[in-house]
């Protein structure tokens, strides 16, 4: 290998921080402590960091903004004990790190389907919390007690479920819908962090379990 190469390899790693030179001639080099050099690398990728950050904001977001193209909260109404369910089911078992759910009276019979979905959540670390109407019996209670923090709250018109704070089903009771089940599903984290605010503030007036 030529020394030319040898020294523009050698000029590189000195420009990343990992090598330094006495100045002297033939220039000497000697290796850096690695956690200087990685501080060093920390800090450079950093700046190029906000350097870059601020280039897209300052030139992009102006041409978006012109654009007139505004994000679109994904939405979807579900019809029917069936279909409602089966969505639960795959928000349930794509959840990471938090399952909020609000479980009105009218559907104490579907805990029961997914008490073995919410052991496996628990099972992975998940966080689960559980606000129960007053009038769930106490079976049911117990036994989502061993998987979850539950407390109970009275007067609660509607449920759902909330993961991660990114999807969110709201169960819906309609009088023009009959008896047919109705819920929304909202893939958006503004949407999802609204209904998870609300959670929050039923959740401090509900009740601990005795």
């Amino acid at each position: 290998m030529p020394y030319s190469k040898i020294y523009e390899v050698l000029g590189k790693l000195e420009e990343k921080g990992w090598i330094e030179s006495d100045g002297s001639r033939p220039t000497k080099f000697y290796p850096r402590s690695p956690a200087t050099a990685l501080e060093a690398m920390k800090v450079r990728m950093e700046r190029e960091m906000r350097d870059a950050e601020s280039t897209i904001v300052g030139e992009l977001m102006p041409l978006y903004d012109k654009s007139g193209v505004k994000e679109k909260p994904e939405i979807w109404v579900l019809r029917g004990l069936h279909n409602i369910l089966a969505k639960v089911r795959e928000v349930i078992l794509g959840c990471e790190k938090e399952l909020l759910v609000a479980l009105p009276a009218i559907a104490e019979g579907v805990s029961k389907q997914m008490q073995p979905l919410l052991r496996q959540l628990r099972e992975k670390g998940v966080r689960i919390t559980i606000l129960a109407s007053e009038s769930t019996s106490s079976e049911v209670i117990k036994a989502l007690s061993r998987v979850a923090e539950v407390r109970l709250k009275d007067s609660m018109f509607g449920g759902g479920v909330i993961s991660d704070g990114r999807q969110v089903i709201l169960l819906l009771a309609s009088e023009r819908m009959g008896n047919e089940p109705l819920a929304i599903l909202a893939e958006h984290t503004g949407l999802a962090g609204f209904a998870r605010e609300y959670f929050n503030y039923l959740w401090k007036e509900a009740r601990d379990i005795e």
